[in-house]
């Protein structure tokens, strides 16, 4: 009988909704009361029943409705007989032509469950919001407005996990305005308004909703057991046709994995998780992009053999719990048999391990520069620096397995040097160039060892970047000196010159009484120096020659001086030679010419 009524009711409603007298409203009506109670309720609109056994968490989709005119609605148990049964009169006028959502929430009697933890009244009651949308504005975004309906929740932020913050310190009742998204894939993290802990996790898969809107609506009791034993915190979405959509909870990290063990034996690896091969073939000096994996779990990872058939082939286990919504970094290092290699100078367990890092970024705070982390991941080396040449010491005192905090470089191309812990001697030097990389995060790993003699002739010392995406960069070794040449050579036969190194022209026409700025010239090899005519048409005319080897890191001034005939000029009065030759000395580049 109440389906009867009901159904004379919604097609007198329409008939109403189309006098002039009243004109019309839409409203769309979603129960989220998640007193238990009130599971499921009757809705009376001015007497006449509009829904009959309203269940919790579920929607209607926009019904047309008198505008105008004083509403009496009505909530009433799910075996309601009349409108005498109601529990909750709500008196509501909705304006001429507009869209408005109606939600019913709260508790039928607050004294028996939760407070709500900004004091913020949790009696049963209807949200009300008006210039609701049917559709999106956009065939390519998809239009939502988010609720907090949960009664016991504090104040909160939602995440859109490694996208942006949606919702920005809501507290209980509040209605956002709305918020436009492209229809994809997002984990949304529900956290308390300082941003963290995360305190659920859910997967809102909009993909299929480009042009829509929804009602996006937080849910039951973040604890149950002081409410009741009534539903569980929960994200829920109404569309516009009254479908209601639960976003499934999720708890997920996010991880990257690199292989830098320089072990020959684990060249290439397999790798388990809780039984199930994850990477097959894993080789070393190769990275995974960041992806999603359990969280909130024990992970038993597993490292095989590259032949491996199963995990029942593990050489080494390793168990981890990440949380949820944690960006971690699992670097692979070190050797099967730390017998039959060298042993690390500072006395660290060079034994095949996982370093774990947590808080890791996939991209840079700053669209300019480049983020990145370092990890000493070569077994045999002693703690070392890392020197930017002439611009800063960006790793201090690391030693073997240690994890640089994030450090922040302008995207450039820099020279890397490698010392002992005392800055000096340069162990080796690499280029770092990040040029193209502005925005964007890595790891800088040290690989290898520094003497491949003693260490089964594994793999050499090397400087490589993971980047986010997996991508993994060599920086290539480099040798270079820092020079500056300055003509000083009086006789007027050598007024110009032409400067030829190991037989190129490095300098032409190069005049008294002029100089080069500091210039990048290669290291740790001979140098052979020939001075000619400004007239000359190759090395083959070269007056005088001069054999340098420079120091890789060094900063040298040579000066070209004397004349190429002494007996044709006055003699020194000390008898010093008179003889053209370059004068090369150690220099300091930076108080020289003030560049850095």
């Amino acid at each position: 009988m109440k389906k009867q009524f009901l159904n004379l009711f919604v097609v007198g409603l329409l008939s109403v909704s189309a006098l002039p007298v009243f004109g019309q409203a839409e409203i769309q009506i979603i129960h989220n009361a998640a007193d238990p109670a009130a599971d499921t309720v009757d809705i009376y609109v001015n007497g006449a029943l509009t829904l009959d056994d309203f269940a919790f968490r579920t929607a209607t989709p926009f019904l047309t409705v008198p505008s105008g005119t004083s509403l009496d609605i009505g909530v009433a148990a799910g075996n309601s007989t009349s409108v005498n049964d109601t529990l909750k009169n709500f008196s509501v006028t909705l304006m001429m032509g507009q869209r408005y959502v109606a939600i019913a929430n709260g508790v039928l009697d607050p004294l028996s469950f939760a407070a709500n933890p900004d004091a913020q009244s949790t009696a049963f009651t209807l949200f009300i919001q008006d210039n609701i949308r049917s559709v999106g504005d956009s065939v390519n975004l998809v239009d939502f407005i988010a609720v907090h309906g949960a009664s016991d929740a504090p104040t909160v932020d939602v995440i859109a996990r490694n996208v942006a913050t949606l919702v920005d310190d809501a507290t209980y009742g509040a209605i956002t305005p709305y918020i436009s998204v492209p229809p994809a894939s997002y984990t949304l993290d529900v956290t308390p308004a300082a941003g963290s802990p995360i305190v659920a996790s859910f997967t809102a898969d909009l993909s299929g909703l480009g042009g829509g809107s929804a009602i996006v609506f937080a849910s039951g009791f973040l604890d149950p057991s002081s409410n009741q034993n009534g539903a569980a915190f929960g994200l829920f979405a109404a569309l516009a046709s009254g479908t209601v959509v639960e976003f499934p909870a999720v708890s997920t990290a996010r991880l990257q994995v690199i292989h830098n063990a320089a072990d020959p034996a684990a060249t290439l690896v397999d790798v388990y998780v809780n039984g199930s091969i994850l990477l097959d073939d894993f080789a070393f000096r190769t990275a995974t992009p960041f992806v999603d994996v359990p969280a909130g779990v024990l992970l038993n990872i597993g490292v095989a053999p590259g032949t491996s058939t199963s995990a029942a082939d593990t050489l080494k286990n390793f168990e981890v719990t990440l949380a949820n919504g944690g960006t971690y970094l699992a670097v692979a290092n070190g050797v099967l048999n730390p017998a039959s290699f060298a042993v690390n100078p500072d006395g660290a367990s060079t034994a095949f391990t996982l370093f774990l890092q947590d808080q890791m970024k996939e991209s840079a705070t700053n669209g300019t520069e480049v983020d990145f982390r370092a990890v000493h991941g070569s077994s045999d080396a002693p703690t070392v620096d890392v020197i930017a040449r002439n611009v800063a010491t960006l790793v201090d005192d690391a030693s073997y397995s240690a994890i640089t905090p994030y450090i922040s470089v302008p995207a450039a191309s820099y020279t890397l040097d490698v010392t002992p812990a005392a800055g000096s001697p340069i162990v080796a030097s690499f280029t770092a160039d990040l040029s193209t990389l502005g925005g964007g995060s890595a790891v800088v790993f040290a690989s290898g060892f520094l003497d491949p003699t003693t260490n089964q002739n594994g793999p050499a010392f090397g400087l490589y970047a993971a980047l986010a995406n997996g991508t993994v960069v060599a920086f290539p070794p480099t040798s270079v000196a820092r020079l500056q040449v300055i003509h000083n050579a009086a006789d007027p036969a050598a007024s110009a010159v032409d400067v030829y190194v190991n037989g190129s022209i490095l300098l032409d026409d190069f005049a008294f009484r002029t100089a080069t700025p500091y210039i990048d010239v290669p290291a740790g090899v001979l140098l052979n120096v020939g001075v000619a005519p400004g007239s000359s048409t190759s090395a083959a005319d070269t007056l005088k020659n001069f054999e340098v080897t420079l120091a890789n890191g060094g900063e040298y001034i040579a000066v070209a001086n004397g004349v190429l005939n002494p007996a044709s000029f006055s003699v020194n009065p000390d008898g010093t030679s008179t003889a053209f030759h370059f004068i090369p000395s150690r220099s300091n580049e930076r108080s020289c010419n003030n560049r850095y």
